[in-house]
């Protein structure tokens, strides 16, 4: 199931520009015409702003250089190409200079290990696009079980959150003649059957919610009309995610479709669809199916839970037999994993036999494997590089091999070949360094926030770098949705900045998941200034420790992350000379309004209850500009095709700094998405403008702009 977990990474409202429940007098918000996600005067204010901030960066003479350093990165032929297993070959997705929406192709799991394999090509997007007159982004694609012969491809004109759908034979590389093909929705599919797919998507009134997730699930016949298919459940138009379709099968043989409906973003409710029935399943409601090994339910929890006589914690890993699921017998729940305080898991994969379990140990990646027995379940570490973060890059239930990612910040990402049935990983792959990390050193410290908590985080500069505060330094979080942020090699950062003697912070602060839901949560709706206050705190401990000080400090954050700096921008101004706003969310007494805000209440709260909005009153960004206020020079970037968070926020926090003659940069790219990633020269651009900024206001010798 493709899932619907974070601001970056969730499928949200299809046209941003829906209209608003209600809309404010323009006394009240002199803005809200550009809510019109692209009505013409929106428009002709978004190309007048854009042509202000090219020039402002585009003629920097550094940004020639630092486009095509980025450039040249994101389109190195010698980066790792990451497997997906499917049917006894690797597949890739794959993009460079040559195909900048890019190829997918496969080879085999022999050649694969050689260090340049031979791929074939199954599926050209550019060649594609041009042959549509689109610009076809991928999505990825659902894979037909046990066969893995016929997918289902998913594909967005121009990044958007919103899909089409077409079947795809991978043996003949060719788009099924007659085959399923659904048109563009916010929607999401799997296969019950060769011939028939669950699927939730737009149907028409009344089937979308209020923040535009589908919430009736159909069942579709091959060579049937969308008109023809049979609904198999409908959740309600009050919920505030939707319902999504997720079929699990296992090395085993074992096959079951569920059903999630999203009640709320982080309270859901499980279904089992059993022939023609559909039943709930007495799963906690802050709780993920994660998979399925020899008949054992994997489920994930983000709550305590008391069932058939165990205690499971919050944070945990259990299984459940699927028989116990079908029969409706009561629950004992099988503890796998449960985390201490400073543990959490970041991801679950179950092999032929096996379940691969990554999860963090104070922000350091750690492996294990656990195996079902007669005797009951037991557990393997895995022996791994310390002091990095390790995915799961791939892993079939075909099979017990698998694949792992392992990166830090100074040590390029690495792909590690393991069996699971005898786990003793080797390294199989190795991406160049992309910048000189000679010299740089990664620290951790902990700083002290506003209630006494420690909030650790780390900082990657030069050796011998002075500590009188004069070192350019930029810090980033997120602060949100249970999402951690861990170390990662950051090749464009490490060469713009990082080789010219500068520093990098990664702040893992409160609201995100680096140690499990509590951390999550000691955050959540009017209790979220102490993210902020954490965010500041780091800042503060940088500065105590003369690593940096303001006039050299820059911070940048996206989506959830864009809401953090715009908080920041306003509450401590004092404490930054740059604030990079990315695809944010700004305006939250109407957040709810805006494209899928309706879906994030769980996170920040709702205008409706009051409590809720006279705290939301305090830290809307938007509403809290002030004029005659040092603010410094802010960078402000979004995405017209952001069908997600969408850029009315970005645009409306502009247009009010500009009614209050506070000096600003805003630029919004017609492509992208919310990720702001179309095609690699996308990437490139916003990446050197971004530097381009940072350059600007850090490296001189001026101090704050007045």
């Amino acid at each position: 199931m493709k899932r619907i977990l974070t601001l970056v990474s969730a499928a949200l409202l299809t046209g941003a520009g829906a209209p608003p429940a209600s809309t404010p007098n323009p006394s009240d918000d002199p803005y809200i015409w550009l809510e019109d996600w692209t009505g013409p005067r929106a428009m002709q204010w978004v190309e007048a702003e854009n042509k202000a901030t090219e020039a402002a960066f585009q003629n920097d003479p550094r940004y020639a250089d630092y486009y095509a350093q980025a450039l040249a990165i994101a389109s190195a032929k010698d980066r790792i190409a990451m497997p997906m297993l499917i049917h006894g070959r690797v597949y890739n997705f794959w993009r460079d200079a040559d195909h900048p929406q890019g190829i997918w192709r496969w080879t085999s799991e022999a050649d694969y290990a050689r260090e340049a394999p031979n791929w074939t090509t199954v599926l050209d997007l550019d060649a594609l696009s041009k042959a549509d007159g689109k610009k076809w982004v991928w999505k990825g694609a659902s894979i037909l079980d046990p066969d893995e012969r016929l997918a289902l491809v998913n594909l967005s004109d121009g990044g958007e959150d919103a899909v089409s759908l077409r079947e795809f034979d991978l043996e003949t590389g060719q788009f099924v003649d007659g085959g399923f093909s659904i048109p563009t929705s916010k929607q999401n599919e799997a296969w019950l059957d060769r011939d028939t797919i669950l699927i939730a998507r737009d149907w028409g009134d009344g089937t979308m919610t209020k923040s535009g997730y589908p919430f009736v699930v159909k069942a579709l016949k091959r060579g049937e009309p969308l008109s023809s298919a049979r609904e198999i459940y409908r959740g309600a138009q009050s919920d505030q995610v939707g319902t999504f379709p997720l079929v699990l099968s296992d090395g085993s043989g074992n096959r079951a479709a569920f059903l999630y409906r999203g009640v709320t973003f982080f309270g859901n409710e499980t279904y089992l669809v059993d022939g023609a029935q559909v039943k709930r399943l007495p799963l906690p409601a802050k709780s993920n199916v994660q998979g399925m090994v020899d008949g054992q339910v994997l489920i994930q929890t983000s709550e305590a839970w008391q069932s058939g006589g165990v205690s499971v914690p919050t944070g945990a890993l259990v299984a459940v037999p699927l028989k116990a699921l079908q029969s409706g017998e009561t629950l004992k729940p099988q503890i796998l994993f449960a985390p201490s305080p400073r543990q959490s898991i970041d991801g679950v994969a179950a092999t032929k036999g096996h379940v691969i379990l990554a999860y963090n140990d104070n922000v350091r990646g750690r492996v294990m494997v656990l195996t079902p027995g007669t005797a009951g379940w037991t557990s393997k570490t895995v022996d791994l590089p310390d002091n990095a973060t390790i995915s799961i890059a791939s892993a079939s239930d075909k099979s017990d091999k698998a694949y792992l990612s392992i990166a830090g910040f100074l040590a390029p990402t690495t792909l590690w070949e393991m069996d699971a049935a005898n786990p003793a990983p080797r390294q199989v792959k190795a991406m160049p360094a992309r910048f000189d990390a000679e010299g740089l050193v990664v620290e951790q410290f902990e700083a002290t926030s506003s209630d006494g908590t420690k909030i650790p985080y780390f900082i990657v500069h030069a050796k011998d770098m002075k500590k009188d505060g004069s070192t350019p330094t930029i810090m980033t979080a997120y602060g949100g949705f249970e999402i951690p942020m861990t170390p990662s090699y950051a090749a464009i950062t490490g060469k713009l900045w990082l080789e010219r003697g500068n520093s990098f912070v990664l702040a893992n602060i409160r609201g995100g998941g680096e140690f499990g839901p509590a951390w999550h949560e000691a955050g959540l709706k009017t209790k979220r200034q102490i993210i902020y206050d954490d965010f500041a705190a780091v800042a503060q401990d940088i500065f105590a420790r003369k690593l940096s000080s303001p006039d050299k400090f820059g911070i940048y954050g996206g989506s959830n992350g864009g809401l953090l700096m715009g908080v920041e921008f306003n509450q401590h101004p004092d404490l930054w000379n740059a604030v990079v706003i990315q695809v944010p969310l700004l305006d939250m007494i109407r957040y709810e309004q805006i494209a899928a805000g309706a879906s994030w209440v769980d996170e920040y709260g709702s205008v409706s209850v009051p409590e809720e909005k006279a705290f939301l009153q305090t830290i809307s960004p938007y509403a809290n500009i002030q004029k005659g206020v040092d603010y410094p020079t802010p960078y402000i970037w979004t995405t017209t095709k952001d069908d997600r968070v969408g850029p009315q926020h970005a645009r409306k926090f502009a247009a009010r700094l500009k009614e209050y003659g506070i000096p600003y940069h805003f630029y919004e790219d017609t492509a992208g998405g919310h990720s702001g990633d179309a095609d690699i020269e996308q990437g490139a651009r916003l990446q050197a403008m971004q530097m381009v900024y940072f350059s600007q206001r850090l490296e001189g010798k001026a101090a704050r702009e007045k």
